[in-house]
Formats: structure tokens, sequence, C-alpha cells
């Protein structure tokens, strides 16, 4: 569990803070983010949020000031310039893409907030619960630590970080808790209507025909149990969709009935793979991704495979799902 007292010394120690998420951040990355910078500012503290990759059109929403910068496009790694840097929703190097860089030169404190159970060392004075359903829980769990009260500038992007990190309350990390900690957000000023709308119902004709295309070629091997597809360049190209528009893309072959792992392969626009993986048995999703230098949860978790073909990559990742999936 988390050493909230030694997490409140760290925060009363120091004056300013740089907040850092993965690349390819989601809600639960962004809304951490957010949510820590306001809860961080109520103090008096001086706060900026860095990130590798911009925030994906599809959940801008989450940042309607648009205060989230990116690293060597609206700010210089030399401009960085704080007492703490603040690692949220990731324990990776890998995840931290072009802002790893920073992290490993700076001489400032650095520290984890974080729910996921891979992690590698990253010089960090660790704040970690593996068992929280999202870091956005564990923002909360901050606020309270540091005697900070739930504003809406707070409860929005939280509210939406939990939700989408629990499948909208369907996975099994989802418990009483979540619903308490949930019901706290909207009493404090979070919309569940207007957050699901933001997320789910602006869908464009592009992500519609890529989800099309690539749930069509869905795979299903080992009576059904394993199921695998994937997005290639050609097919943002002919649907007219976006990068991102593949998001939930691997929870909905979980919707195949007796499903208990799934991958999907992604091809980037600079080259290589990205890798989802869901799981609903004893083969864990971190552990097939920890084997391809990715990382995660039991239940959801994700690699990046930076060299070889489609062909080459699947059948590599494919056999080794097979040979050690459950009998």
């Amino acid at each position: 569990m988390i050493d909230w007292i030694r997490f409140k010394e760290v925060i009363a120690a120091n004056n300013s803070f740089c907040l850092v998420s993965h690349i390819r951040p989601d809600c639960d990355a962004l809304g951490s983010e957010i949510g820590m910078a306001c809860v961080l500012e109520s103090l008096g503290k001086k706060v900026q949020i860095i990130n590798g990759d911009p925030t994906p059109d599809n959940i801008a929403f989450i940042d309607p000031t648009q205060r989230i910068q990116v690293i060597d496009v609206d700010v210089q790694q030399n401009e960085i310039d704080v007492d703490v840097i603040m690692i949220l929703d990731t324990s990776a190097w890998a995840q931290l893409g072009p802002m790893s860089e920073v992290i490993k030169t700076t001489s400032a404190k650095i520290m984890v907030l974080d729910h996921h159970v891979s992690a590698d060392d990253l010089g960090a004075e660790d704040f970690k619960n593996t068992t929280a359903e999202a870091t956005g829980r564990l923002v909360i769990e901050a606020a309270d630590a540091l005697g900070v009260s739930l504003t809406p500038e707070m409860a929005i992007p939280l509210y939406a970080a939990i939700a989408t990190d629990t499948g909208w309350y369907r996975f099994p990390a989802t418990s009483a808790q979540t619903y308490r900690f949930a019901a706290r957000l909207i009493d404090a000023g979070a919309s569940p209507p207007q957050i699901y709308a933001d997320l789910y119902e602006q869908e464009t004709v592009g992500r519609v025909r890529l989800r099309g295309t690539v749930l069509a070629r869905t795979e299903t091997e080992l009576d059904g149990r394993f199921v695998h597809t994937y997005a290639t360049q050609d097919d943002f190209s002919k649907t007219g969709a976006v990068q991102t528009d593949t998001e939930n893309l691997v929870n909905l072959t979980l919707e195949i009935s007796g499903t208990q792992f799934a991958v999907i392969f992604v091809e980037q626009p600079t080259g290589g793979y990205k890798l989802s993986f869901r799981s609903r048995c004893d083969l864990t999703a971190s552990g097939v991704a920890e084997q391809f230098n990715g990382g995660g949860h039991v239940a959801a978790a994700g690699a990046f495979l930076p060299e070889g073909t489609l062909e080459e990559n699947r059948d590599k990742v494919l056999s080794y799902i097979r040979s050690h999936f459950p009998k």
C-alpha cells in the first residue's frame, strides 16, 4: 500500500512539479495528470504537464484549457527546471518515450504514482498500489492525504480516468469501493452522461469503417478461447481513420462468447507494431507483454515491437501465446 504520510512530506518539501505519463496517453494517464495538477495548484505549487505524445483528438475534451504540453514541440528539454518530476500511470522506461531522456538526465527528484504491476527501475521514489483499478483513484487518495477538497476541474478528468480503466465499471478490478470513489466525483461535479457522450458518442465515419475492417479479419483459435486481429497503415488510409481510432478495438473482441485471451497488432506510422493484450484466464496479459518488453495489468497490457514484418511479429507473438495457453 502507499505511504501517504511520506507522499505528503515530499509534496510539502517541494514547490515546482512536472507531471509526466506514458506515450499514446489514455484517459487514466491524462485524467490523472490534470487531476493531480489541480490538487497541487490548490496547495500553491507550480505545475507543468509534459508528455512524449500529444493528446489524442478523441479524448481532447479531458483537457479543455489545453494545458498539456508535448516535449520538443511545446517545450524543450533544457527548459524544464522543476523540483520534482512526478510520473503517473506507468513505471516503464519504454512507455515514457522521449520524456525518458529528460528523466534520465534531470537533477530533479523523481516520484512515481502508479497502479501497474510491471515496473522498471526509474530511479524514483515509488508510490504504487497494484490493486487499484486506476491511477485516477490514487489521485483522489492523494488529494485526501493532502487535505484537498475535490472540485469540478478535478472530478471530470478523474471520473473519465476511472470509468475508462474499468471498462465503464465492468472489468474485474471494479469493486464496491470503485463506486464510492465515483460517487464522490459525481458529488464534486462530474456528469457521467456528459463524460460518456464525450467519450463514446463522437464517432467518425473513419473510425466506424476501421472497426469494421479490423473486426472482419478477426480469427479465433483454441476452441474460440484465443482471438486475434490486426490493423495496418493501409487500413487507416482506406478508411480515413486515425491512429487513435484503434482504442478499445481489442475490447470488442472480448464480446465474442468464450474468449479468454485477445491480442491486436496495430502498425504504427513511424514503423513497428503496437500490441494490446486482454486476458480472462491464467495466462496474464502483463506476463505476455513482458516477454516482448511491454507491461501492464493482469487483465490488460501492451507492448511495442519496433522491428519485423506483420507476419514475423504475428508468428512470434501468437506462437508464444499458443504454447503457454492454459490447458
